[in-house]
C-alpha cells in the first residue's frame, strides 16, 4: 500500500462518522478511537457506541479505495463489542446446565443416554457382594451401577464436603473408622465410606472413613464442665437499718 493511498484511508475519519449518523443518528455517535489498516485496499474507524443496553460497544466502519482513487467509499458500518464490552453469557446446552442440588419436589430428571454411570442389569455391578445377592434375591433392575460409576461416586464422597480433605475432617485427629456411630456401606464402598448416625454430626450423609469431627465417639468430656459451686448467700442474716443524714 502506498503512503498517499493509506493516508487517504485512515483520513477518512468524518465520512465514517458522518455514515454512522446516517444510520443509526447522529447522537448514537461517540468519541473517535482510532483507526487500523485492514488489508492493501481498506482500513477500518472504530468510534464508542452511544446506545442504551450497549455499554462498552462500538462502531466499526470500513472505509475502502483502490489506488488512483480520490476519495475512500463506506464499506460498511457495524457494531461490535469492544474489551469492556457487557457480552451474553456462552451458550450452554440445557443437559450441562443442571447441577447437583437443582432437582426439586415433582422435578424428572432422566439420566442421559449411554450414561457412564449405568451399565444394564444383566452385566452386574462388578461388586460380587452386591451381584450375588441380588440374583439369589431375584432382584432384576434393568440398570445398575457401573464400574465406573462406583469409582465416580466413591471420588466425589472423598472429595466432597465429607472427605478427609474437609476443614472439618482437618479440625481433628479422630476419624470414622473407628467411631462408634459410622455404619459402613455394604459392598466394595463400604471399605471406604459409611453412614454417620449420630444426629449432631453429619447424620444421615455418606462420609469418607478417613472423614472425622468434634463428635467423635471417643471424644472425651470437657474438664471443669458446668459453673463452679458456691455456698448459697442468706441475705437473711443481715440487718438492714435506714440511712440517717449526718449532722455537719
Amino acid at each position: 500500500m502506498s503512503a498517499e493511498l493509506e493516508a487517504m484511508l485512515l483520513g477518512a475519519v468524518d465520512d465514517a462518522r458522518s455514515a454512522i449518523a446516517e444510520f443509526s443518528g447522529a447522537d448514537t455517535v461517540g468519541d473517535y478511537l482510532g483507526a487500523e489498516v485492514e488489508d492493501p485496499s481498506s482500513a477500518t474507524h472504530r468510534f464508542l457506541a452511544e446506545l442504551p443496553g450497549y455499554r462498552g460497544w462500538q462502531w466499526a466502519v470500513v472505509v475502502a479505495a483502490c489506488p488512483g482513487a480520490t476519495h475512500a467509499t463506506i464499506s460498511e458500518v457495524v457494531l461490535v463489542p469492544g474489551p469492556s464490552a457487557l457480552l451474553a453469557p456462552e451458550w450452554v446446552p440445557w443437559e450441562e446446565r443442571v447441577r447437583a442440588g437443582d432437582l426439586g419436589p415433582g422435578d424428572l430428571l432422566a439420566p442421559p443416554a449411554d450414561d457412564p454411570r449405568l451399565v444394564p442389569g444383566f452385566m452386574g455391578t462388578g461388586d460380587p457382594q452386591i451381584d450375588e445377592v441380588a440374583v439369589e434375591v431375584g432382584f432384576g433392575r434393568r440398570q445398575v451401577l457401573s464400574l465406573w460409576g462406583r469409582a465416580d461416586a466413591a471420588q466425589r464422597w472423598h472429595d466432597g464436603e465429607f472427605g478427609p480433605g474437609s476443614a472439618m475432617a482437618r479440625s481433628t485427629r479422630r476419624t470414622c473408622r473407628d467411631c462408634g456411630f459410622f455404619v459402613p456401606l455394604g459392598g466394595a464402598l463400604g471399605v471406604m465410606f459409611g453412614v454417620c448416625a449420630n444426629e449432631y454430626a453429619a447424620d444421615g450423609h455418606v462420609v469418607d472413613a478417613e472423614y472425622g469431627c468434634g463428635a467423635h465417639s471417643d471424644t472425651p468430656a470437657p474438664k471443669g464442665a458446668g459453673s463452679p459451686q458456691f455456698d448459697p448467700f442468706d441475705d437473711g442474716v443481715l440487718d438492714l437499718v435506714e440511712r440517717t443524714e449526718e449532722r455537719s
